[in-house]
């Protein structure tokens, strides 16, 4: 992956964490956000991956209608 293209995805990562409330909820605190995304990691490791991945998308697929945003793209 170019340098530009990995900007762009860090950049737009980042925001998603920002959309979900993520700053606010906790305070900023980079330690809280990094432990939820190692347990959902761990999730994705685990028996229930299919499952997880499923519930979390349908999640940000409703997340994104209710913001007007079209996922087909």
């Amino acid at each position: 992956m170019k340098r530009r293209e990995r900007t762009r995805q860090l950049i737009e990562l980042g925001g998603l964490i920002a959309k979900a409330g993520l700053v606010e909820l906790t305070g900023d605190d980079r330690a809280v956000i990094y432990g939820m995304l190692l347990a959902a990691a761990g999730q994705l490791r685990g028996d229930e991956r299919d499952r997880a991945l499923e519930l979390w998308a349908r999640r940000g697929r409703r997340g994104f209608a209710h913001e007007g945003l079209d996922l087909r793209e």
